[in-house]
């Protein structure tokens, strides 16, 4: 492998602090000119509606539009002339998305805290939602399955897809197959913030949304957090991340294809391999070298320079500390014990338990969800699921007897956060049992 193919080699433990700290700094939100940018494209939307998007798309995706809607008579055209082997992929991908989500869809519980007193909680799809599709660099058809499959799972009543448009006006024709294959109810031709704006406050033609779904660039990203005060949004998803852990037991060309694989989604993509014992790094490094001059996507190479690292580390328990601390998009433990590994992991967007649970397969075909959090935050995100086209309605059941019991303790506590009305309330109850 050449000087510089990758940002850093040797031990983890040997790291100087600020190369460590570059590890973990891989968040592109915050950056001050795409922050303001995206709030001028914001409010520009929310002030002219369908008049900033068609002038967005004329300047930003060199497209005049006639209408911002697509017809729905593209998307079956589009489906209909797809090519027969990958409507069939796209077909096996939406049953499988379909038939995971739905094992884990959520259910209406009910508990008796105390004679008298029943709390419960159900769960309520959405009204309407809006999928993402990324436009640009390439386009993801599978996205938008990952997206609509699962909304109407989750029985949304409207299901709606923006994406950028070509020069000809309209999405590309793999988005437009997907949309009609996972029966979505109306697609737009527009992208980046100006998507994201119009779907949060709507527009003469986009209707408002409940909540904001699906992958794009950082000036999508920071769209969503931007918004995220008005509706719901699922999680700031930005570059790929892959974070492995490898022992002796792993085919390093397997490690290397998985590297490589990641790193050519976005020059910006965060990929690491943790070795256990500088032999098996060696040969991971070596599988790497001989890998690399068949990669066609120039990001791959980028982002192996920006952001790659391959670290030897001393035990399994190490490399899991860390990923607890990096918590990546993806974590693969090609490792011995992988399954043993697995029940230790506590925050990673998914994890490919073995190395033959290729990331690959989760990106397109297995049913798991592949809109994942990045940037750390798998410490506090999921990924995307049933649950984000849900929301809770919480209830509780008190009868006359319950009642009564109750207003004691309930006025004590009222009293002594000063809110007599509360007391008031409850002890009203004290002779009525």
């Amino acid at each position: 492998m050449s000087a510089g193919a990758l940002k850093l080699t040797g031990a983890l433990d040997d790291l100087a602090p600020q190369e460590r700290a570059s590890l973990f700094n891989r968040s592109t939100s915050r950056d001050t000119a795409i922050r303001e940018r995206t709030a001028q494209i914001i409010a520009r939307v929310r002030a002219q509606g369908d008049a900033a998007l068609r002038d967005l798309a004329a300047e930003l995706d060199g497209a005049r539009l006639e209408s911002l809607e697509v017809p729905r008579k593209l998307w079956r055209r589009a489906l209909d002339e797809l090519q027969e082997n990958l409507r069939k992929a796209l077909e096996r991908s939406a049953a499988n998305i379909e038939r995971a989500h739905r094992a884990f869809l959520p259910r209406r519980a009910e508990v008796e805290t105390e004679p008298g007193i029943r709390v419960g909680r159900r769960p309520d799809p959405l009204r309407i939602v809006g999928i993402y599709a990324p436009g640009g660099r390439a386009t993801y058809p599978s996205s938008v399955l990952m997206a609509a499959v699962p909304a109407r799972v989750a029985g949304v009543s409207q299901v709606i897809v923006c994406s950028p448009p070509s020069r000809s006006g309209a999405p590309s024709p793999a988005v437009l197959a997907a949309a009609e294959l996972s029966q979505v109810d109306r697609l737009f031709a527009i992208g980046g913030a100006g998507a994201i704006a119009a779907m949060a406050y709507g527009t003469q033609t986009v209707p408002r949304v409940d909540r904001i779904v699906g992958p794009g660039n950082a000036y999508v990203v920071e769209a969503k957090i931007q918004v995220s005060g008005e509706v719901g949004i699922d999680l700031p998803a930005g570059p790929s991340e892959l974070l492995t852990i490898a022992d002796s037991t792993a085919d390093p060309r397997v490690v290397a294809r998985e590297m490589l694989a990641q790193a050519e989604h976005d020059p910006n993509a965060s990929v690491i391999t943790l070795a256990l014992g500088r032999d098996v790094a060696a040969k991971i490094e070596a599988a790497l070298r001989d890998a690399l001059p068949r990669a066609t996507r120039g990001e791959a190479s980028e982002a192996l320079a920006a952001r790659g690292a391959l670290l030897c580390v001393s035990s399994a328990e190490s490399a899991l500390e860390f990923a607890a601390e990096f918590a990546p998009e993806h974590l693969l433990l090609a490792i011995a014990d992988a399954e043993s590994a697995l029940e230790k992991v506590r925050s990673a967007g998914a994890v490919f338990v073995g190395e033959t649970s290729s990331v690959a397969f989760g990106d397109y075909m297995t049913g798991a969800n592949h809109v994942l959090p990045t940037g750390g935050l798998g410490r506090c995100y999921s990924g995307l699921s049933v649950l984000d086209f849900m929301r809770w309605t919480s209830y509780q059941r008190v009868d006359r007897a319950a009642a009564a019991r109750l207003a004691e303790d309930v006025g004590v506590l009222a009293e002594s956060e000063r809110l007599p009305a509360h007391a008031e309330a409850a002890l009203a109850w004290r002779q009525k049992a």
